[in-house]
């Protein structure tokens, strides 16, 4: 069998299904606990490009096949191309783009984890808007405990987790448990493995139940007042306000809730 023939019969790198505005996507490389190989981080990157010109897509799910969620990157491609320094910034490059590019997502995007979710991993439990995990699920930035210090998961876990909680992970090495993950704010619930598929999809239905136009417009504004001053952050989000009662759909939200009745979103 040629190389190019055995490529063909490998199964997928990212697997995606759709259900009633929900976009499922599923890190395929269940033997290597979906390490993030240069591959599928262009698999998935390709594929959030597309669900951001996609308007029927309200919500993305983010799991990982197999026994774990994420254990980070593929830490044996990265050794086949030991001292090479172009290589390596490409990888982190790669890695960081597709990171930004799930926060400027117009879609909220929830992480849904079992198992472990390590280094990038972890990383990418903390880059995405929300997240629902098994109460067995562990998380962790170990790079410490190879040598190999978790600078770049630190960017997106230092943004969702309190500074101390957040050191002591990444100076340890050391896993915690869903329970201290939600103490953390790190994720936002725990439910029984048993449960997680319910629960992540009950989450996304009552995210989605809410105008896109409104959750595209707060989702930006989320993520950009963050990084202001105080007075910077109150100016641009009195702007952000004022444009979005502008728009078509808080127009029927308000009108529906003085109605009483169920607000017809247009997107608009």
């Amino acid at each position: 069998m040629s190389a190019e023939a055995a490529r063909a019969s490998e199964p997928p790198l990212l697997l995606r299904s759709d259900r009633e505005g929900i976009a499922s996507l599923t890190l395929n490389r269940p033997a290597q606990y979906n390490a993030l190989s240069t591959g599928l981080m262009a698999e998935l990157q390709g594929c959030l490009d597309e669900i951001a010109e996609d308007p029927s897509v309200r919500a993305v799910v983010i799991e990982g096949a197999g026994k774990g969620f994420c254990a980070g990157h593929d830490l044996k491609e990265l050794r086949t191309r030991g001292g090479d320094r172009a290589f390596f910034q490409g990888v982190f490059r790669q890695c960081s783009k597709l990171m930004v590019s799930l926060t400027t997502l117009p879609q909220p995007v929830i992480a849904k984890v079992h198992g472990i979710a390590t280094a990038a991993g972890c990383q990418l439990v903390a880059t995405c808007d929300l997240a629902v995990a098994a109460d067995t699920a562990r998380f962790g930035t170990p790079g410490v405990n190879i040598g190999l210090f978790c600078s770049t998961p630190m960017v997106a876990l230092s943004r969702a987790v309190p500074r101390k909680q957040a050191m002591e992970m990444l100076l340890t090495g050391e896993m915690i448990d869903s329970d201290r993950a939600i103490q953390f704010g790190l994720i936002n619930h725990a439910v029984p493995q048993e449960r997680l598929d319910e629960e992540t999809i009950r989450l996304a239905e009552r995210v989605i139940a809410k105008s896109p136009l409104t959750l595209k417009i707060g989702k930006e504004a989320f993520y950009r007042q963050i990084e202001f001053g105080l007075v910077e952050a109150y100016a641009y989000a009195s702007e952000v306000m004022t444009t979005n009662m502008l728009a078509r759909d808080a127009e029927e939200g308000i009108d529906a809730f003085i109605e009483k009745r169920k607000p017809e979103w247009e997107g608009r």
